[in-house]
C-alpha cells in the first residue's frame, strides 16, 4: 500500500557529512577526539590544502602546525563536553612564509537526536585579517589625525596669545581711556578663545572638559583685569561636564563678557566683592550662571547702557538655542543662560 512506502533518507551522520562537503562556508567535521571527518572544499582552497592531507588528521596537526594552538584544544574540549559553545574566538594563525592570518572560529556539537550517532563537532572558520587590518588602519589614522589635531590646537592657542599681548602693550600705550578700555575688552575676549584653544591642544577627545576650561578662562581674566585680588574674588563653580568643542566657544565667549561686565560694573570706588562662574548639566538642559554681588542693576538715568556685549551675549544664547534670563541677586545681578529640551524641541512662535 502507497502508506507503506518510505523513501530512503540519509542519517544524522551522513547529512552532515554531505553538507559539510557542498558548504560554502569553510568548515570542518570533527569527531569526538578531534579528528577531522569531512572537510569543505571552501576551507581547502582558503588554507592551500588537499583533503587526503586533512581528513584522518587531528585538527591541530593540520598543515605545518600551525594549528596547534592551546586555547583551541581546550576550547573543543569543553565544546565536545557540552560545557561551552565557541561562538566567535579569535586566534592568529602563523605561517612560516608570509604574513600571519586572523581567525575567527566557531564550534558546536551537532545533536542529531539519534542514540547510536557518533557525536560530532562542526568548527567553521571565517578569515578576517582584512578586516582587522582595516580597524587597525583605521585607529592608525585617528590618532595621527588626533595629534596633527593637537598640535594645530597648542600653535593657533600660542598665535592668539602673542595677539592679545600686542593688544595690550597698545592698551597701555593709548592715551585715550575710551580706547584703551575697549582695546582691553578685545585683549580678553581674544584670550578667551586662546584659553579655549590651549584646553584643545590638551584634551585627548574632541569634547571640552568645562570645568578646566572655566577655570583657566577665568584664570586669565582675572590676571589682566583685576588689581587687586584680594579686594574681588573669581570663582568658578563647575560641574564635570563636557560639550562639544563648537559649544564651548560660545560659552567661553558668553562667561567672558559676563566676567567683563561684571568687572566694569559692579564694584565701583574700590567696592569688595565676589563673581561666580557656575555650570549645570542635566541630560539635555543645561545652565550657565555668572552672578556677582556688588551694587546691582540701578534703572537711573545714570544706568550703563546696553553695549557690544550684551549684544554678543544674546545672539550667542540664540544660536544655542538658549534663553538669557536677567535677575536681582540680592545684592548684586545674576545673569542665567538657559537650555531645555522644551525650549530646542518648541515650535516657533507665530509672526
Amino acid at each position: 500500500m502507497a502508506d507503506d512506502f518510505h523513501p530512503a533518507l540519509p542519517s544524522g551522520p551522513e547529512l552532515a557529512f554531505a553538507l559539510i562537503e557542498s558548504s560554502q562556508a569553510a568548515a570542518l567535521l570533527l569527531d569526538e577526539t578531534f579528528v577531522v571527518v569531512a572537510a569543505s572544499t571552501s576551507f581547502l582552497k582558503a588554507f592551500k590544502l588537499e583533503l587526503k592531507s586533512v581528513v584522518g588528521q587531528e585538527v591541530l596537526n593540520l598543515g605545518a602546525g600551525e594549528w596547534a594552538v592551546p586555547q583551541l584544544r581546550s576550547l573543543l574540549k569543553a565544546t565536545a563536553s557540552g560545557a561551552a559553545k565557541i561562538e566567535a574566538y579569535e586566534m592568529d594563525l602563523k605561517v612560516r612564509e608570509g604574513p600571519g592570518r586572523r581567525l575567527v572560529l566557531h564550534a558546536q556539537k551537532l545533536e542529531y537526536g539519534l542514540a547510536d550517532a557518533p557525536p560530532r563537532l562542526l568548527l567553521t572558520v571565517t578569515d578576517v585579517t582584512a578586516a582587522r587590518g582595516m580597524e587597525m588602519l583605521k585607529d592608525q589614522l585617528l590618532e595621527e589625525k588626533a595629534i596633527a589635531l593637537q598640535a594645530v590646537q597648542h600653535r593657533v592657542a600660542n598665535s592668539l596669545q602673542i595677539i592679545a599681548s600686542v593688544i595690550l602693550q597698545s592698551a597701555r600705550q593709548v592715551r585715550s581711556e575710551e580706547t584703551r578700555g575697549r582695546l582691553r575688552d578685545v585683549h580678553n575676549r581674544v584670550m578667551s578663545v586662546a584659553a579655549l584653544q590651549t584646553q584643545l591642544a590638551t584634551s585627548q577627545v574632541g569634547d571640552v572638559a568645562l570645568r578646566a576650561y572655566f577655570t583657566q578662562l577665568c584664570d586669565s581674566l582675572g590676571a589682566s583685569m583685576i588689581a587687586d585680588h584680594d579686594k574681588i574674588i573669581l570663582r568658578v563653580d563647575v560641574d564635570d561636564s563636557a560639550v562639544d568643542a563648537n559649544v564651548s566657544v560660545s560659552l567661553g565667549l558668553m562667561v567672558t563678557e559676563l566676567v567683563i561686565n561684571c568687572l566694569k560694573h559692579a564694584f565701583p570706588h574700590g567696592r569688595k566683592g565676589e563673581i561666580t562662574v557656575a555650570y549645570r548639566q542635566d541630560g539635555a538642559n543645561w545652565r550657565l550662571c555668572v552672578g556677582d554681588n556688588g551694587v546691582g542693576m540701578s534703572s537711573g538715568p545714570d544706568s550703563p547702557k546696553a553695549g557690544l556685549g550684551t549684544s554678543i551675549v544674546q545672539a550667542l544664547a540664540k544660536q544655542l538655542k538658549s534663553v538669557v534670563e536677567v535677575v536681582d541677586n540680592a545684592p548684586g545681578v545674576k545673569v542665567s543662560i538657559n537650555h531645555t529640551a522644551a525650549d530646542r524641541l518648541a515650535p516657533p512662535a507665530a509672526a
